[in-house]
């Protein structure tokens, strides 16, 4: 099918009113003086994330005329650190276990006191910086300097190492790896902790272009994104079986080899944009989540996720490319015990767009002996043998719109030629890698498989006949009138999220049910989004664009831009 739209937004943004923002050191650094005043003693705390450049702040702020003092002086060793988070990082490439450590578990209380007696007794402006300063010292002011998770994977890329960590040559993966199971989390344990008290909060994003808002502002911003239609800002990463259609359809690079994977839908991964006035912030999504969870979710799934948002959209394009990795997800238990997660990925494609000879592999072949497949996995990954995956997995011709549902424990990829949206649980990391093509990353090192893990997952029970029955075009008609027509469209009695596609020809009316709801437009050049009370402005959205509606809007309408348009919509049952 020819897709003539190209209207997707790359870039957007929600326009908050009443407050200024400042961009360069220069202002901030006035903002600041301004707001310590006059006093003979002034402590200004910032509160930064990981990753975030500390040196850059400091000389940017050198016009501030204070006293800095690095709040990570107080702290253990890093040699001490890596060798107590080790235990949660294990020896696997790719998986860790989830912590519950706090960033001031770090901290010497002997330290901690001798720097708050030196700050005590240093007149005019101290400046405490780095990750933990308010463990050390409150601040007259707290400013919180935040980052976006995808610019900390740049920088990974780039060369930047962990936290605490010297490992500047260390591969992506790893660096990812001790971010997402180690300091992330305690990071983010301390982020819910302030989010009251800012009094300013740092934009970092942009090296050298730093932007600040006040806190009134920033909490302002974060309130206004829980009650109205939003976006994520999109990211887009390639791979080793990336292809060419979000390039045309999302306007990207047109020069770049290829394009994997578009996060677009994604809260720990995403960003968001505030405007203030001419100033664009940028902070994590998942700060909306973790200040106001239930507002945003909803009672009901905030009593069942807490502080975690639970949908996953994003893209899988393998037009003009090649087939992803043949893969299983891990069972809710093993996930809990191995990972220390509370539930798994489960997950589905549903078909955006596809080539002529487009498949996806889905669920075992009947009869397949399962020593024999696994020790032909096994055999394949040393490299001994080309693993024959059609002799025992199933290839289903897939078309526009059709939905394959993928519960935990089924094996699974999609193939070449296959533009997906993925519709799934949050858990995103834990893929079991079965069988790669025999290929290498873009990093030139082999792409991690992960038989152990696959082999006490996989169900071997999920053979053709179950599959054709229960995970293929689950379609059901809920409703038909001459404005819209609504089917149900999955997922699988074992998943926990709810799809249904909405064909809207005229106005229709979209309740929440209580609870939050992820949309993409999968067809049709867009739709706006009205209040039923006025409470939010018309909200457009365009063709292949994720889409939050937040648990407070309890009823709005939706309309087509022009002519038809259809709407996935995931909801937590």
């Amino acid at each position: 099918m020819v897709r003539n739209y190209h209207n997707y937004d790359k870039y957007p943004a929600k326009k908050i009113d009443g407050f200024s923002a400042f961009e360069g050191y220069e202002a901030i650094a006035e903002k600041l003086r301004q707001a310590a005043g006059n006093g003979a003693h002034r402590v200004i705390t910032i509160e930064t994330y990981t990753q975030v450049d500390k040196k850059e702040i400091v000389a940017g702020l050198s016009g501030l005329g204070a006293s800095f003092f690095e709040a990570e002086r107080c702290m253990v060793s890093d040699r001490q650190y890596m060798d107590y988070i080790r235990q949660y990082l294990t020896d696997d490439r790719v998986f860790g276990i989830m912590n519950t450590l706090n960033i001031g578990d770090f901290y010497v209380e002997e330290r901690v006191e001798e720097m708050r007696r030196k700050i005590a007794e240093t007149e005019g402006i101290c400046v405490v910086y780095g990750v933990g300063a308010s463990c050390v010292h409150p601040g007259d002011i707290l400013v919180y300097a935040d980052l976006a998770r995808w610019e900390i994977q740049l920088r990974f890329a780039a060369g930047a190492p962990n936290w605490k960590a010297h490992n500047e040559s260390a591969p992506k993966l790893a660096k990812f790896k001790q971010g997402f199971f180690v300091e992330w989390r305690m990071a983010d344990r301390l982020k819910k902790q302030l989010f009251d008290r800012i009094d300013f909060l740092l934009d970092t994003n942009r090296k050298e272009q730093p932007k600040m808002v006040c806190g009134d502002g920033f909490r302002k911003g974060l309130e206004t994104f829980c009650r109205e239609p939003f976006r994520l800002v999109p990211y887009f990463a390639p791979e080793v079986w990336g292809g060419q259609w979000m390039k045309e359809i999302c306007g990207l690079d047109p020069d770049a080899p290829n394009y994997a994977w578009a996060f677009d839908g994604v809260p720990e991964e995403n960003s968001i944009f505030m405007q203030f006035g001419e100033v664009r912030i940028e902070v994590p999504s998942v700060d909306v989540v973790f200040y106001r969870p239930s507002q945003l979710l909803g009672s009901r799934v905030h009593a069942r996720f807490g502080d975690e948002y639970p949908i996953r959209f994003d893209f899988l394009d393998t037009m003009s490319g090649q087939n992803l990795s043949l893969q299983v997800h891990p069972l809710t238990e093993y996930i809990q015990s191995a990972f220390g997660m509370h539930y798994t990925q489960d997950e589905s494609y549903y078909i955006l767009d596809c080539g002529e000879d487009s498949v996806v592999y889905l669920g075992l072949k009947e009869d397949v002996n399962s020593e024999e497949m696994l020790d032909g996995l096994k055999r394949a990954e040393t490299g001994e043998i080309v693993f024959d995956a059609d002799r025992y997995v199933n290839k289903w011709k897939a078309k526009i719109h059709d939905h394959f549902l993928i519960p935990g424990g089924t094996v699974h990829c999609s193939g070449k030629d296959t533009m997906v949206l993925e519709v799934s649980a949050t858990p995103y990391i834990f893929t079991f890698k079965l069988w790669d093509w025999g290929r290498v990353g873009l990093d030139g090192l082999p792409r991690p498989v992960h038989i152990g893990h696959g082999e006490k997952n996989i169900q071997w029970d999920r053979t053709t006949g179950w599959v054709k029955e229960n995970l293929i075009n689950r379609i059901e008609l809920l409703e038909e009138t001459p404005a819209a027509t609504v089917e149900r469209t999955g997922l699988h009695e074992r998943e926990f999220l709810e799809t249904r596609r909405y064909t809207i020809r005229e106005k229709v009316c979209i309740k929440s049910e209580g609870g939050v709801s992820s949309c993409n437009v999968v067809e049709g050049e867009g739709a706006v989004i009205e209040s039923v009370d006025n409470s939010f402005a018309p909200y457009e959205v365009h063709y292949a664009e994720t889409f939050i509606l937040p648990a407070q809007i309890r009823e709005c309408v939706i309309r087509p831009l022009s002519g038809e348009v259809k709407i996935l919509r995931a909801t937590v049952r």
